[in-house]
């Protein structure tokens, strides 16, 4: 069981579920462009006729509004039947595949615990799914469609912010590396809990949980460093864009809100990339568990005591 059986399995119902994302994404990366056209149409009245702006007069800006409007209500509503729809197809996908997981574990002759243990992590399936992906698919359009908009108003705006791709990609390399390391910890940590309670012991159990966050502290640690250089990067692009956009174009008001939106969306989609790494990491190394065949060899030692009346150590 991996990944890509599981999408290959269930195609038909996670093709409508992806296909409300791109709907209401598309929708969404449009709309700063047709609301600053809104913006402009308004301040034209103003320019022209010395007049306070009638929102809902045709030459104010009534068709693009109503444009707008429309391209709102689709963006929402497909949000909302999305939200409806997803569970009912992740809950039922989780079921079954909760019984695959059972029945490959009886097979492999693995524990209650670890079955039990292994049946839970496989909700990352699921997780991955019904969020990662559709999540993916919004960044890929947001950055995509972002910047195509950006080089539409203005060639070197796309330039840019092109500039940061090549740190991007060599610094989510380096992440995805270092976090497989830790999450493979993690999980081989995780896969003891339900027999770490059955002990009774409360020392264990705390002695447990400290173990099992310095995989996912070495982790956080990892991804706020991955933030902290984008940032930096992301500052001089922002600066960059602002020179092209205010000094070197007669842009209209409304055309630099949309492009500023339009950075936004760059900016906060770039940011989210290293969280889908961790995610794409995790799903790997269940994927590798749940095609083993209970071979411990390579898992991360749990408790080694140090004596007979010691407090068991997580290592």
């Amino acid at each position: 069981m991996n990944l890509i059986d599981l999408i290959k399995r269930f195609r038909g119902k996670l093709s409508v579920a992806l296909s409300l994302v791109v709907i209401e994404n598309v929708a969404w990366i449009l709309e700063p462009a047709i609301f600053g056209g809104v913006i402009d149409a308004m301040i034209g009245r103003v320019s022209s006729t010395g007049l306070r702006p009638q929102l809902f007069s045709f030459d104010a800006g009534l068709f693009p509004l109503a444009v707008w409007i429309g391209v709102y209500a689709i963006n929402s509503g497909t949000g909302v039947l999305r939200r409806i729809v997803d569970q009912k197809i992740f809950l039922g996908i989780f079921t079954h595949l909760a019984a695959d997981v059972a029945r490959i574990a009886k097979g492999q002759g693995h524990s209650v615990s670890r079955t039990a243990a292994r049946a839970q992590l496989s909700r990352e399936y699921i997780t991955f799914c019904q969020y990662r992906l559709p999540e993916i698919l919004e960044q890929i359009i947001a950055i995509v469609g972002a910047m195509i908009a950006l080089a539409a108003f203005d060639w070197r705006i796309a330039a840019a912010c092109s500039t940061m791709i090549l740190p991007l990609v060599v610094l989510n390399l380096l992440y995805s590396k270092r976090v497989s390391i830790s999450q493979k910890e993690y999980h081989d940590r995780y896969e003891d809990i339900y027999e770490v309670f059955a002990a009774g012991d409360p020392e264990r159990v705390k002695a447990y949980y400290t173990a099992l966050a310095r995989p996912q502290q070495r982790i956080a640690n990892w991804g706020a460093f991955n933030f902290g250089v984008m940032r930096v990067v992301l500052l001089a692009v922002f600066l960059v864009v602002l020179y092209i956009s205010i000094d070197l174009n007669p842009f209209t008001t409304g055309t630099i809100y949309a492009i500023v939106a339009y950075l936004w969306t760059f900016v906060s989609s770039s940011e989210y990339l290293p969280e889908l790494m961790e995610s794409w990491t995790s799903i790997k190394d269940i994927s590798r568990r749940l095609h083993d065949e209970g071979d411990d060899r390579n898992r991360t030692p749990v408790y080694q005591p140090a004596h007979a009346e010691a407090v068991e150590e997580v290592h």
